[in-house]
């Protein structure tokens, strides 16, 4: 058997490199192997309104996103395992590992090594060969034929390809250099077998639950969406049956008690000490500020109740800002490379528990809907794209409209990621979309622009076209930018990017802000500010989501711990975090030549209704001076608007 197996697999390995040799250009993009889901089934008469279902297609695109085998890979390689490099890094390879000896050579696993074998290694012919196909093309197609054999041939159980007791080395695979996280394993009762392989990171195989749980998404996301909301009111209203009770308890036993100087320091209030302590950093009275900082984190906790996980944030910010630490604190922070498996899996929890986001991308979507209505060419501008979660709902939603879907051009632009491929996550995104657009019969092009500063974006660098709806969108990273120049004489960031927009002329402008004004130069006005905006975030995460769940630890962490983190203990050029009041934003639009459309009443009501219906009774939909409104419990945390170009 294993020796039939083996002249198949060679035989499956000659097909793919004759396709491969013989198609020179491969294609564009290579939709991720896990993305050939069915797509969502929706009504065709329902174009123009009670498209439910769609827009809740946030949740399943993360969890296809959650499915990709190479999520946590930051680089596509093109010479994965080159025999030269794998020779180059054997001694290397013997060092790390007791169990095998320097002269023993390493075991070519890897299945472009294993390919790379049928061929000499003349250079003439390894250009011809990796001209014509990739290692990703080559990995899955080899996988793909060992598991069909599989199915009717009974394989050793040391195979190293297809055995999934063993963890996979996990690769980052595209370019010239290779970045790997190593599982160095020893069998002690099998010392033959030591891990001085090189097991290239093809598809790991995800647990059954995860299977069930796609599967639910795909064929009825509306319903998989309310029963996850749902889960976390029940699970919340248990929560603070036991919490009241236990509150009960403690209160009583605190009367007992006679110290009157316990009693005073039990019930201070955090938000006071934080101010206070704000206030100590502010005169840069060391004393005070240590003393109450003291105070503070014996009070405070990242897994307490609101208050006290607020606390123990602001408090880990006066404590770097005293000690002269906040830039280099925050720089650490921001490098500390949080997985996209774990960004995603939290980013899923915020999303059930909270409307803010998708309640702006379902603004968006009708508005784009609506501008695009006898239209066939469609470009949008998305400015801060990351990782695209707002569109395979609009490619859905124009996959079923009236008359065929437009031509959907995009435009992503973000910042660049550190290392060789600065713009490695917006193409990755721009691949997710281009599976998806695909699967839903939308033409679609994809271009990727990575640029620190947005105001070097020109009309130029777009490509527009005279026949085609252009559409910017931006939500919520205009904040970022710089309110004031870097030199005296040099124009405002901010205004630069609107004075281009207008210039670009879009059919509509699109536009999410902060509503919070902890820009002040004056650090007690700005942490006074900023206590008050994170307290109702906290607050509303700690009413919807348990206190207990570990992704509302990192949400709180790299959500909203690392911006508020900024506010406090950075200064400068270092200080990001930058937001203004919705009445500012409609001033400088103003200045910038950009004249403010009026809400659509039915957009207003979807989203209303849309709210009402699936979060918690304490979220805020509200409209002044054209501006839709979100908030909790009568606090205004965030606002869009819609604008053009003044004629």
């Amino acid at each position: 058997m294993p020796e039939e197996l083996e002249l198949m697999g060679q035989q499956d390995r000659r097909d793919v490199l004759a396709v491969a040799v013989a198609d020179p250009e491969p294609e564009p993009f290579s939709p991720s192997i896990f993305l050939d889901l069915p797509p969502t089934p929706s009504r065709p008469d329902c174009h123009n309104e009670d498209l439910a279902s769609s827009d809740d297609l946030v949740l399943p695109f993360i969890s296809r996103m959650l499915m990709e085998d190479d999520i946590d890979d930051a680089f596509f390689y093109k010479y994965p395992d080159h025999p030269t490099l794998l020779q180059a890094q054997q001694p290397f390879a013997n060092i790390l590992s007791d169990a095998t000896p320097p002269d023993r050579p390493v075991e070519p696993l890897s299945q472009s090594q294993l390919l790379l074998q049928q061929f000499p290694a003349d250079g003439d012919d390894l250009q011809v060969f990796f001209s014509g196909c990739n290692g990703d093309m080559l990995n899955i197609a080899l996988l793909k034929g060992m598991e069909e054999g599989s199915r009717f041939l009974s394989l050793p159980t040391n195979n190293g390809l297809l055995n999934s007791k063993k963890q996979p080395i996990q690769v980052n695979t595209g370019g010239k250099l290779k970045n790997r996280r190593r599982t160095l394993q020893q069998d002690e009762d099998e010392p033959d077998e030591a891990e001085t392989s090189r097991n290239s990171k093809l598809m790991v195989p995800e647990p059954e639950e995860t299977g069930e749980m796609v599967d639910q998404i795909a064929l009825n996301v509306f319903s998989w969406c309310l029963s996850e909301i749902q889960s976390l009111r029940l699970t919340i209203g248990g929560e603070q049956v036991e919490n009241n009770t236990r509150t009960g308890t403690e209160s009583r036993s605190k009367t007992n008690k006679k110290n009157g100087k316990y009693w005073a320091h039990e019930t201070m209030d955090l938000h006071t000490m934080l101010l206070h302590c704000a206030q100590a950093v502010g005169m840069n009275d060391r004393r005070s500020a240590t003393q109450l900082l003291g105070q503070i984190r014996k009070r405070s906790s990242p897994s307490g109740d609101a208050n006290q996980r607020l606390a123990h944030c602001f408090a880990q910010g006066l404590e770097a800002r005293l000690a002269g630490t906040g830039s280099q604190l925050y720089r650490s922070l921001v490098s500390r490379r949080t997985s996209v498996l774990e960004y995603l899996k939290a980013y899923q929890l915020f999303v059930e528990a909270c409307c803010f986001k998708t309640m702006a991308f379902r603004f968006s979507n009708l508005t784009i809907c609506h501008a695009t209505l006898g239209r066939n060419k469609l470009h949008i501008v998305d400015y801060g794209i990351e990782y695209g979660l707002q569109w395979p709902t609009l490619l859905t939603r124009l996959a079923t409209r009236e008359g065929g879907p437009p031509e959907v051009r995009m435009t992503g632009i973000d910042l660049p990621q550190p290392g060789f491929r600065p713009s490695s996550r917006i193409e990755q995104t721009g691949r997710r979309l281009s599976s998806r657009a695909s699967q839903l019969g939308v033409p679609f092009k994809f271009r990727s622009i990575a640029a620190a500063r947005w105001e070097t974006i020109r009309v130029d660098d777009l490509d527009m076209e005279p026949d085609e709806v252009l559409v910017v969108n931006s939500l919520v990273p205009f904040g970022h930018l710089m309110e004031d120049g870097v030199t005296v004489d040099s124009p405002s960031p901010r205004d630069v990017v609107l004075n281009n927009i207008q210039k670009m002329r879009p059919d509509v402008f699109i536009l999410c802000i902060v509503n919070a004004s902890y820009n002040s130069p004056f650090f007690v006005t700005r942490f006074r500010e900023a206590l008050s905006y994170y307290s109702a975030i906290y607050d509303m995460l700690d009413a919807t989501t348990p206190r207990d769940n570990e992704l509302r630890l990192l949400v709180e962490r790299d959500l909203y711990g690392q911006c508020a983190l900024n506010v406090v203990a950075c200064e400068g050029l270092d200080r990001v975090e930058r937001p203004e009041r919705y009445k500012q934003w409609q001033a400088r639009n103003h200045r910038a030549g950009l004249s403010q459309l009026p809400l659509d009443p039915c957009i207003v009501k979807d989203v209303r209704e849309w709210v009402k219906s699936l979060y918690h009774k304490d979220f805020v939909i509200d409209i002044d001076q054209h501006w839709l409104l979100q908030g909790w419990k009568g606090r205004i945390l965030y606002a869009m608007s819609t604008w053009v170009a003044c004629k």
